[in-house]
């Protein structure tokens, strides 16, 4: 068992359409635990900080836009090989391409707007959480707690 901290966010779409609860509640029941949560609106510094790696390329600015235009809820997810977990049940980033039963799959309306975002690796997750997110901020469940 390999305990992962992983970053998701639910991006402007995925609030404005009222999916927060249900993209939450399906993390829970897989077993995850949301240990970090907040509601922000990122400023275009922050995006930018975000998406680092596509700095240069063509969707840059549609992307920074996009990301910007509303309230993203962000979360820290702890459980066993979060990581690949969550990627798992987001699917692809083309909804076109996956598969029902994912969030993306059932949710998401284009590559565009595709609902929520989750980190590829432990390295990544760690450098999007420490965006938004201090240690202080996060918290173990109760029934993680050994009294």
């Amino acid at each position: 068992m390999s305990i992962q901290r992983t970053f998701v966010m639910i991006k402007p779409d995925g609030v404005r359409r009222n999916l927060i609860g249900e993209i939450i509640s399906r993390f829970e029941k897989r077993g995850l635990k949301i240990i970090g949560l907040k509601m922000v609106k990122i400023d275009r510094p922050t995006a930018e900080r975000l998406y680092e790696e596509h700095k240069g390329k063509s969707f840059f600015e549609e992307l920074i836009s996009y990301i910007t235009s509303g309230p993203v809820v962000c979360m820290v997810i702890e459980g066993d090989e979060a990581v690949s977990v969550v990627r798992k049940m987001i699917g692809n980033t083309d909804p076109k391409e996956a598969p029902p039963g994912t969030i993306r799959g059932d949710y998401a309306l284009s590559k565009a707007e595709n609902v929520i975002h989750a980190s590829d690796s432990e390295e990544k997750a760690k450098r999007e959480m420490s965006i938004f997110f201090k240690e202080e901020e996060l918290v173990t469940p109760l029934a993680q707690v050994h009294m």
